[in-house]
């Protein structure tokens, strides 16, 4: 072996070792499933934070070398090989020293100080204690950080749990495959990898560099018309015993796992068991909606039949009260995936299949990494979906000519829009970091580039700014890649202390921004006159259900 590989190797080594925060890892009962052999808003190349302030960019410069499947640029990895011999330390940033962590903090809040509840739904929907399964009644953990404490979080190496994994589905906007592989024992693990290809040359390339990897294989959502975006974050992990789900908002990469100690994220798991035998599988299979929905998605993605098919040998009765929720790309219409199951229609939907659908007034805490352009218009079609609203209504009252409305229709939906907008004005709060707190946070701007806002969408004068909020981690000096939906009833003083609200509190996790890339957008299709939910984003997430 020469110096340099002998070099390399040793570096490889140090650095693994230097992420391994925790000596002693704790193990749990396992027990697993079926192992069947145009520019958007969202994570753009170049962001910004309020008021107008450019971050890093996230994405290579077209003049920079092309990556493979793999990430690597022998070239660059030799000069940061020698950049870190020289300053002979291979450990992540080093972390600011904190007496405590700080509570979040929000400037222009309305009315008392609020704090985004990140810590809230892990309270909501805790494990089963009793359960031989960690996870069998869902759990929401956040994301691990190098540098601090310990405290109701998890680590990808936690919920892979490689010993006994048998197949993992996993999809991600970005990836560092090389990284992922070392945390996953691909000698026993089948491994399905749902990204982004835009064009056919693209997915050969992809094959061509997993060739030699027999245990991968590669699946491409379509990208066909509009469609810019593959931002899923999706894992399938089965084991002999049971199917975990896990809807995290972090991409396939160290620093939104931690590793860096710079960026915070969330996960949502649940864990389902097998059933016993599968000749009583089918029939015994709970078809929740959330199964339906889920299973939807999959076909929608293009997932090999078999493993869709697996899904009838889990036990799906504990996502009774849970939704799952996502955006499949491009035009979505009568004919192909129905437009009411996807995007804000298929929350709407997912709402109203929960029992929660509500005419009464909601706060909304939304937690973003990533603003779009907005406007009141599409904060309306997301604030009524989250009271049940599936969209036609106001579909109806923006594409039909006034003189062909009915007046009730056009007074009800205009009363309706009213009062959204009131409501919107005061109780719609959206969550992103301020400039200064990109500034002070452990990584700087130059480690915000996945925290995207254009100024050109603040700079547009129907932005709702009033609306914006600076969010900050309770861990001190992190960045929040979270994308959470916080949805509770208006508790208003001036009823009656006994006034009972219809509505009830529930969340979402995922990978929506707020941002009619990632939501869609229903028209009326010029063909067929009938409507069309236009997505230029895959997203996928979870409701939960929080009584």
């Amino acid at each position: 072996m020469s110096l340099d590989e002998q070099e390399e190797a040793d570096l490889r080594q140090a650095i693994e070792l230097s992420l391994q925060a925790d000596s002693s890892k704790r193990k749990h009962d396992v027990i697993v499933v079926d192992s069947d052999s145009s520019t958007t808003d969202d994570e753009a190349p170049t962001g910004h934070v309020a008021h107008q302030t450019s971050i890093s960019e996230m994405k290579p410069a077209p003049n920079l070398p092309v990556m493979g499947i793999l990430g690597l640029d022998r070239k660059a990895m030799e000069q940061e090989r020698l950049a870190r011999k020289r300053k002979a330390s291979i450990s992540p940033p080093p972390v600011r020293k904190s007496t405590k962590l700080s509570e979040t903090t929000l400037e222009n809040s309305i009315g008392p100080e609020f704090t985004p509840p990140i810590d809230a739904p892990t309270k909501i929907v805790p494990s089963s204690p009793s359960s031989k399964l960690p996870y069998a009644n869902g759990a929401v953990k956040k994301t691990w950080a190098f540098g601090h404490s310990r405290d109701n979080d998890i680590k990808l190496e936690e919920v892979l749990q490689k010993e006994d994994l048998t197949l993992a589905v996993l999809s991600s906007f970005q990836w560092d495959v090389e990284w992922l592989l070392r945390k996953i024992n691909t000698k026993t693990t089948q491994l399905v990898f749902v990204m982004q290809a835009d064009d056919d040359d693209v997915k050969a390339e992809y094959r061509r560099e997993t060739a030699s990897m027999p245990n991968v294989r590669l699946c491409f959502p379509s990208m066909e018309g509009q469609v810019n975006c593959m931002h899923s974050k999706l894992m399938l992990l089965s084991y002999p015993s049971h199917l975990r789900i896990v809807v995290p908002t972090a991409n396939l990469v160290p620093y939104d796992w931690g590793e860096t100690g710079i960026m915070e994220n969330t996960v949502f798991l649940i864990d389902l068991p097998r059933f016993e035998s599968k000749s009583t599988s089918s029939a015994s299979l709970k078809m929740t909606n959330f199964t339906e929905d889920l299973i939807h998605f999959l076909e929608a993605m293009g997932l090999k039949k078999s493993i869709i098919d697996s899904m009838h040998h889990f036990d799906f009765s504990a996502t009774q009260d849970l939704a799952f929720v996502h955006t499949i790309g491009g035009a979505n219409t009568s004919d192909g995936p129905s437009w009411r199951r996807t995007g804000y229609c298929g929350l709407g939907r997912a709402i109203s299949n929960l029992g929660l659908a509500t005419e009464d007034p909601l706060n909304i805490d939304y937690i973003t990494s990533s603003v779009g352009s907005l406007n009141t218009e599409f904060l309306t079609t997301l604030y009524l979906a989250a009271q049940g609203d599936q969209g036609i209504g106001m579909y109806n009252w923006r594409t039909t000519p006034a003189s062909k409305l009915s007046k009730i229709v056009d007074r009800n939906m205009q009363a309706k829009q009213q009062a959204a907008h009131k409501q919107i004005a005061t109780g719609f709060k959206i969550y992103f970091p301020s400039l200064e707190t990109v500034r002070t946070s452990t990584g700087g701007p130059n480690n915000g580039g996945t925290i995207c806002f254009q100024s050109k969408w603040w700079d547009n004068p129907t932005f709702p700014r009033d609306l914006l909020r600076d969010c900050k981690s309770r861990r001190e000096g992190m960045l929040m890649h979270n994308k959470i939906i916080y949805v509770s009833p208006v508790i208003s003083p001036t009823l009656p202390t006994n006034h009972i609200s219809d509505s009830t509190a529930w969340f979402y996790i995922g990978s929506a921004n707020c941002s009619e890339s990632a939501w869609g957008r229903l028209v009326k299709d010029r063909g067929t006159k009938t409507p069309k939910l236009n997505c230029r984003n895959w997203e996928s997430g979870g409701d939960v259900y929080c009584g």
